[in-house]
């Protein structure tokens, strides 16, 4: 797999198993139901909010009543997948039925958010480790760190620095949450780019024992495709338009949502309803050109091959083009660098541009985003969930089934004489 291959391109198939992966581990982290967290020993480092393997294969066996073997080889593909990650041997992402510990991957790197593993992101990752290792990659990430340093060569410094930056945020985490962040980040990586000779899991898909077999028994006679024609009728009788959603057209984001936009402009842009609101706000400063033309180069990016010159020839005539109706401002040198490569278009040929438009979004579009009265708006009218009015910490609600009715707890006489009135209790005297 090249290093620069897209990412959305594999998991259209394989999202419906992707799916009931990550509908099994929410009820893995069911406060009530799910496994128990606890404190983890890592050598001297204690490590919180960590569950065992022991702990993941019983409670596979216990809720899907399937035996040993069945259980260790569904967690091993959850792992494989990247949902649970270890922390004892990060490398290896594999389910070990003992006492090593691991944690379950933060939802933002879950494939169904479909955040893209680009290039950037990579070499920022690579450039980190090989500071904080002093050049002791492993044989594969060595050559990756050569290639991307040639391919992305113009973008460099803007990686070394992020590597820096992120290593000094580093340093002032706890211990415990340095190894937990640098473990996860490495399992992410582990699944989008594997090492050579691993398998691909996101391209591959979850193995299938008895696909042949299954293939056997689904035999389609007439009768079969009768019975699905008729069942395709009456689907496309119902009618499956909430109305709801009619009515209350764009939707209201949560206020969690709305903040997250303040963190930084990744989070802002990778959000397709953060980005509208940017695309409004643009618009109003007679701006918007600039974030079309990024999501133009996105598309380019991640594209059919196909289209790729019928995508570079638009992109130049509504953005590049002398008196382009939606004209980008660039400079000279990235100019003449793109113009250059258009004469023999690829994926990549806009990355300069783009990177230039980001980078004057992010310093002056973004930050007067954040002041204007659009998104004080929406911070002010952004929904609260009602479960998050309860407490700030799933993990420390109490067990729902651990405090019974207290009108169980009483005496049958206790009982009759609670409903015949406030009075018929005695009060207890205030002991001195």
């Amino acid at each position: 797999m090249p290093i620069g291959g897209p990412r959305g391109r594999y998991p259209r198939l394989q999202m419906p198993c992707l799916r009931k992966m990550e509908r099994m581990i929410v009820s893995m982290q069911d406060p009530d139901m799910g496994i128990k967290m606890r404190n983890q020993r890592l050598l001297i480092t204690v490590i919180p909010h960590a569950m065992t393997g022991n702990d993941i294969v019983e409670w596979l066996i216990q809720k899907y009543s399937i035996s040993e073997e069945e259980s260790l080889h569904l967690g091993n593909l959850i792992v494989k997948h990247g949902y649970i990650y270890p922390l004892k041997d990060p490398r290896s992402l594999v389910l070990r039925a003992d006492e090593s510990p691991y944690r379950f991957q933060t939802p933002y790197f879950w494939t169904s958010t479909k955040w893209p593993a680009t290039e950037l992101d990579y070499a920022i990752y690579l450039a980190k480790k090989n500071i904080r290792k002093q050049g002791d990659l492993i044989e594969h990430e060595k050559d990756n760190y050569n290639l991307l340093h040639k391919r992305i060569n113009h973008t460099w410094d803007f990686v070394v620095m992020q590597a820096r930056e992120q290593l000094r945020a580093a340093k002032q985490r706890r211990k415990g949450d340095r190894i937990v962040i640098d473990c996860q980040e490495q399992a992410y990586w582990l699944v989008n780019r594997p090492p050579p000779g691993a398998p691909n899991v996101l391209e591959q898909g979850p193995e299938r024992r008895n696909r042949h077999t299954t293939r056997v028994q689904l035999t389609k006679n007439m009768d079969y495709y009768k019975r699905e024609i008729e069942y395709c009728r009456k689907a496309m009788a119902r009618t499956r338009v909430k109305s709801s959603i009619c009515l209350e057209g764009v939707p209201t984001p949560t206020k969690l949502r709305v903040e997250r936009w303040g963190f930084n402009f990744s989070e802002l842009l990778t959000d397709p309803l953060g980005r509208a609101q940017l695309l409004d706000f643009l618009k109003k400063e007679f701006s918007a050109e600039n974030l079309s033309f990024w999501e133009a180069c996105e598309e380019l990016r991640y594209g059919e091959q196909s289209r790729i010159p019928e995508i570079v020839d638009s992109i130049y005539q509504q953005f590049l083009a002398p008196g382009a109706t939606r004209w980008v401002n660039i400079d000279s040198k990235t100019m003449e660098r793109t113009l250059e490569g258009i004469k023999t278009p690829h994926r990549y040929v806009m990355d300069d541009a783009q990177m230039h438009i980001y980078m004057l979004m992010k310093k002056d579009s973004y930050p007067r985003f954040l002041k204007s009265e659009l998104y004080r708006n929406l911070l002010a009218e952004a929904v609260i969930p009602p479960e998050t009015k309860k407490r700030v910490f799933p993990f420390m609600r109490k067990q729902r089934h651990s405090s019974p009715s207290p009108a169980l707890l009483l005496p049958v006489g206790d009982n009759e004489e609670r409903s015949r009135g406030p009075t018929a209790a005695p009060v207890p005297e205030e002991e001195s």
